[in-house]
Formats: structure tokens, C-alpha cells, sequence
């Protein structure tokens, strides 16, 4: 095999993303959560770049400029409002515009979790579940036994008990995250190496003598990955309804921060049923959120397991 071969047979993605996106918009429910996910990572962006600067600049101003109010100015007059134009999610039981505060929580009650926690699990999962598959040996076997243990225990519960040894903090509560979830991405990316360390580029770019680092990134990791990118799609959502459960039990919160669980916690605890609305809308916030991963991960399943038509 040539050199040119080689060089060909390292595509990595079945398809380039804009043929990702063309295929996902053949498909209502792709389309839908291809939507929503851009909306969120949007939104995360921008409101979650504003309230870096506020920090930064110590103008709090900044963090709510594109909110309807200051989601943390109380109005006890105007407490536990019904939904309506001048409040469109009400009020909770402080006056506080309960659509302000949920705008102001999206990127680190939902979007800082999901991405810390994913990505860091896919660099852990791919260095540990790569080097297991490509190597074998007693490596393979030690990480497999590892692995397993981990997959005994439900990542919820683990999370918990990881999170409680840490102080139940915002950071602990990452840090559990990510002790649980890079197993499964280490037997995902262990599965991929299996089956591509088969190949012929493979056993050419060894003959071409490649480093075992250009190897790993470019021949190894490149060719794993678009199963892998599926999986972590709707991951994103597990790992946002994960945190929203620690939030509503009172692990993991940012003391004088509005948190999504938190909120959802707070209306089901304070004012369910007669206040309906404050725990309804924080709620239904998480779930469309978690949705739209789905939506998108079941849509990009089909594409790169090639049951999608092109």
C-alpha cells in the first residue's frame, strides 16, 4: 500500500459535518434536535461569556444585559406570580422573574457540566481504551477488570457517594462526574482499536515507521471517533439530567446562584401543587435541553451506522 493510500484511508468521519447537518435535516426529529442543541450552545455561549465578563469586570450589569430582568432582584410584592406577558414563567416565592433566572443558569446549571464532563471522559476513555486495545496484554486485562467495577455500581449513585466525599460542592460534583463516566468511553474506544487496528493503513503506517504518538492520534484515535461522537451526543443529555438530579437533592450547588434543579427542587418542596409554575418551568427547561441531545444522537447513530439514507 502506498504512502498515498495511507494518507487516504485516514478520513476519520464518514462524512464531512455540513453532510452531517444535510442528513440530519432530512429527519423532523434531527431537525428538531439539531435545533435545539444550537440554540443551547448559542445561548450558553454568549450568557455564559457575559457573566465571565461581569465577574471579570466586577459590573454585575453585564450578566443579565440580555435578560428581561435581574434574575436576582427581589420584589417580595410580586411574589409567586402567575405566568403571564409581563412575567412569562411568573415569579417564585422572592418576586424574582423565575424566565430570568433560568436564562441566567443555562450555561453553568446545564452546559459547563455536560461539556466538562463529556470531553473529559472522551480524552480519559480514548488515551486509556486505545492504549487497552492496541497494546492487549496485561494492560487490557487490568483496565477491563477496572472498567468493570465501575459499570457495577449505577453512575448515579457512585456520583453521589464521590460527591458527598468531596463536599458536595459545584467542582466535587464535576470531578464525581468524571471519576464515573470515562469507563464506558474506555470500553467504547478499546471496541473501535480492536476493529481498526485490523486494517491495512494500519500495518502500513507501521512499515512507514510512524511514531507511536502520530499513530495514536492520526491513525488510531481519527478512525475511532465518529461512533464515539454519537454516543457522547446523547451523553450530553444524560450527563445534564444526572447534575439536574444531584441539584434537586442539594448536591453540588453554587450558593447564590440560581441552579436549574435547585429551582425545580425549591417549587416541588415550597409551593407544588398552588404554585405550579416554579418547578414546571425549571423542569421542562432540563428536559427539552436533554431532548435535543437525544433527538440529535439517535439521528447521528443512523448517519454513521449508515442506516440513514445519503
Amino acid at each position: 500500500m502506498t504512502k498515498q493510500v495511507v494518507k487516504r484511508r485516514v478520513g476519520g468521519f464518514a462524512v464531512s459535518i455540513w453532510s452531517w447537518i444535510k442528513l440530519i435535516s432530512k429527519d423532523p426529529a434531527g431537525l428538531l434536535g439539531l435545533i435545539i442543541v444550537t440554540a443551547f450552545i448559542l445561548w450558553s455561549i454568549i450568557q455564559g461569556t457575559l457573566e465571565l465578563l461581569a465577574s471579570y469586570l466586577k459590573d454585575p450589569g453585564l450578566g443579565w444585559l440580555l435578560l428581561p430582568y435581574n434574575p436576582f432582584a427581589q420584589n417580595l410584592a410580586g411574589a409567586f406570580q402567575l405566568p403571564s406577558w409581563v412575567h412569562l414563567m411568573g415569579t417564585d416565592y422572592m418576586g424574582r422573574d423565575l424566565l430570568s433566572e433560568v436564562l441566567y443558569s443555562i450555561p453553568y446549571s446545564a452546559a459547563y457540566p455536560a461539556f466538562l464532563v463529556v470531553l473529559s471522559a472522551i480524552l480519559i476513555g480514548a488515551v486509556l481504551g486505545i492504549s487497552a486495545g492496541y497494546l492487549g496484554g496485561w494492560w487490557d486485562e487490568v483496565l477491563m477488570r477496572v472498567t468493570d467495577a465501575f459499570l457495577s455500581i449505577p453512575a448515579i449513585i457512585l456520583a453521589i457517594a464521590i460527591s458527598v466525599l468531596l463536599k458536595a460542592s459545584f467542582t466535587g460534583m464535576i470531578y464525581s462526574f468524571i471519576i464515573v463516566w470515562w469507563p464506558i468511553y474506555a470500553r467504547l474506544f478499546r471496541a473501535e482499536t480492536l476493529r481498526v487496528k485490523a486494517m491495512d493503513y494500519i500495518a502500513a503506517a507501521q512499515l512507514y515507521g510512524v511514531s507511536p504518538l502520530r499513530l495514536f492520534f492520526k491513525y488510531l484515535f481519527i478512525n475511532t471517533i465518529d461512533p464515539i461522537i454519537a454516543y457522547a451526543m446523547l451523553d450530553f443529555g444524560n450527563v445534564i439530567l444526572a447534575a439536574s438530579i444531584l441539584n434537586f437533592i442539594g448536591v453540588g450547588l453554587q450558593p447564590g446562584l440560581p441552579i436549574l434543579g435547585e429551582m425545580a427542587s425549591e417549587g416541588v418542596s415550597w409551593g407544588f401543587p398552588r404554585y405550579w409554575w416554579w418547578a414546571l418551568f425549571p423542569s421542562i427547561t432540563i428536559l427539552i435541553i436533554a431532548l435535543g441531545f437525544v433527538l440529535l444522537g439517535d439521528r447521528l447513530q443512523d448517519i454513521i451506522g449508515g442506516r440513514a439514507a445519503y
